[in-house]
């Protein structure tokens, strides 16, 4: 039997109805369940910052004109050469670099093998176009290595052969003494996290450590060591100022000349989604190299592993292996940039320089507190809402960290320069006022250019962190009333405050590092301690130049310890079994 339908309600609601519909209102407005917008905010987020990207690979469908077809004829063919080789002479010297003093300073004991655990890592406070403006003063025909041998054995100029610092081999000897440090910094991580009970057993079967180690903790490394190797290469690929400094012609200095000489900004983007598929390629390879490794632990226990002591001229040979790479990649650059500073230094401090690192500091701090706030928005909404799309969002940020700033820049800078006309047009026409450059010719762009590329540093620090912490203490919060924004507040955020510092850190650096995308995007008249030793640099005033830039190395240290201290006390294989 039919029933007649129920009566429609009342549109007078009473005051102790207010409240349902104040909360159906606001689902209305808000038709997410606060995990829910979590995930929405990360995707949104994602998009935004994944503008650059899409612009650069859009623009191969865009006409350039003549221009790609005179780059083609003229100069592509020596980018693609000079890039290539630039790739294979870093790798192959920043991996024995970074792999063989690894397994030194894990696996013996020799003098001050404890202290060249963190020092090893101490390259990569120098920012690569400071090593090359270094070398080059000290390597030069002015600088004091060739005035030393002339004046030692009475030659002129022209009497002997010196190797040409200012070359692609010299390039990659610079690149090299920098980047290696990648390498070692998951090759050791890699040995450490392995157990002894691996290596006891390799020998017991009759292999000798050198077998044992090829055999056996080599294969068990490789997908860390690959993921650094990777890191390297598209590092090399994306460096501007070394490869610019010598007069080696690559993509990023290509992508510089058809901009700002030529004047397209099309073939500009062109070369860049060329360059980009050079890094696409890398990443492809180590996914695959990852994918292809059989080599697995299959016991759940791990033996302590006990570092053997060297002896006679095994521990000289060791402590000299491990000690070149920092002797060449940081003492004596370092030493040299201090030998200057003192000789200029009196000219250097003013007014200018206050005003610079006060600059560089702000827009590196501002970067940084922005950066981390982000990267709680998509850490915790992949922790709330696991799945693909968090997932997927995630690994969308992490992407810009493998696009060299120089395709960044060209990515951000199209974009806002079409909306900045668009917003002068639309002003003009309704209210007849010229708003100029609102985004692209202040520094708002240039953080939004930092955030595109080094967002990926925060967002993988913060995910480590918060895998860290056990889901009961999500459960335990919801259980006392907290949810939401609260407990990331009140729970998380106080665990994660180690994470968030180093998070923090390793941006700020690198935006204070950052040189090509800054060149590009600063505002007229806006410089910063990198272009300031830039510009000095170029024009020949290396000692000038030292001050600015043993002020981004002195920066750049802080950083390296902590990620060397993080590296021994979170392996398990450094952890005693009971």
């Amino acid at each position: 039997m039919l029933t007649s339908a129920p009566p429609a309600p009342n549109l007078h609601i009473s005051s102790g109805n207010a409240m349902g519909a104040s909360a159906t209102a606001s689902l209305k407005l808000f038709p997410f369940s606060p995990p829910q917008r979590w995930v929405v905010a990360a995707v949104a987020m994602s998009a935004v910052m994944s503008i650059p990207v899409v612009v650069v690979l859009a623009s191969v469908f865009v006409s350039s004109g003549d221009v790609w077809q005179h780059l083609y004829e003229t100069v592509l063919a020596d980018y693609v050469v000079n890039s290539l080789l630039l790739m294979l002479g870093v790798g192959s010297l920043a991996l024995p670099l970074g792999v063989i003093p690894a397994w030194l300073v894990t696996m013996y004991r020799f003098p001050f093998s404890r202290q060249l655990e963190w020092a090893l890592l101490l390259p990569l406070a120098i920012p690569a176009y400071i090593i090359a403006y270094t070398y080059t003063g000290m390597l030069d025909v002015a600088g004091p290595v060739q005035s030393w041998l002339r004046e030692a054995f009475a030659w002129q100029y022209g009497d002997y052969w010196f190797p040409e610092i200012r070359s692609l081999p010299g390039a990659i000897l610079m690149l090299s003494l920098v980047l290696y440090p990648y390498v070692y910094l998951l090759a050791r991580a890699a040995f450490i996290e392995q157990s002894a009970c691996a290596v006891e057993v390799a020998r017991t079967l009759g292999a000798g450590p050198g077998r044992a180690f090829f055999k056996v903790v080599l294969p068990l490394a490789r997908p860390a060591i690959f993921a650094g190797l990777s890191l390297v290469l598209m590092e090399a690929l994306a460096d501007y100022g070394v490869v610019q400094y010598f007069g080696v012609t690559t993509f990023t200095t290509g992508i510089f000349k058809t901009w700002f000489g030529l004047g397209s900004s099309i073939a500009a983007a062109q070369l860049s989604a060329l360059l980009m598929c050079f890094v696409l390629f890398l990443i492809l390879l180590e996914n695959r190299s990852r994918r292809q490794a059989r080599y697995h632990h299959t016991s759940t226990r791990y033996g302590r592993l006990e570092p053997k002591r060297l002896h006679n001229w095994h521990k000289l040979s060791a402590l000299v292996i491990c000690v070149l790479p920092v002797l060449f990649g940081f003492i004596l650059p370092a030493g040299q940039l201090l030998t200057w500073a003192m000789q200029t230094y009196q000219d250097s401090i003013d007014a200018g320089f206050l005003i610079l690192t006060g600059r560089s500091i702000g827009l590196a701090f501002i970067t940084a507190i922005l950066a981390v706030a982000l990267a709680l928005v998509v850490g915790y909404a992949k922790r709330l809402q696991p799945g693909l799309t968090t997932s997927s969002a995630n690994r969308l940020l992490s992407m810009g960290y493998a696009v060299p700033g120089t395709v960044i820049a060209i990515g951000v800078l199209l974009p806002f320069t079409w909306l900045d006309r668009h917003i002068d047009r639309w002003l003009g026409v309704f209210f007849g006022i010229e708003s100029g450059l609102l985004l692209s010719g202040t520094v708002t762009i240039l953080v939004f250019a930092y955030l595109a590329r080094f967002l990926a540093i925060s967002v993988n620090a913060v995910d480590a962190g918060l895998m860290k912490i056990k889901p009961s203490m999500d459960e335990a919060g919801r259980s006392a009333g907290i949810s939401g924004l609260r407990l990331l507040r009140q729970v998380h955020a106080p665990i994660l405050r180690g994470s968030l510092l180093t998070a923090m850190l390793l941006v700020f650096v690198d935006v204070l590092k950052e040189l090509p995308a800054t060149l590009v995007l600063r505002p007229f008249n806006f410089n910063t301690l990198a272009i300031r030793t830039y510009e000095l640099a170029n024009e020949e005033r290396l000692a000038d130049a030292a001050f600015p830039a043993l002020a981004i190395v002195l920066v750049g240290i802080l950083p390296v310890i902590i990620l060397s201290h993080s590296i021994s006390q979170s392996c398990p294989g450094n952890v005693k079994q009971t």
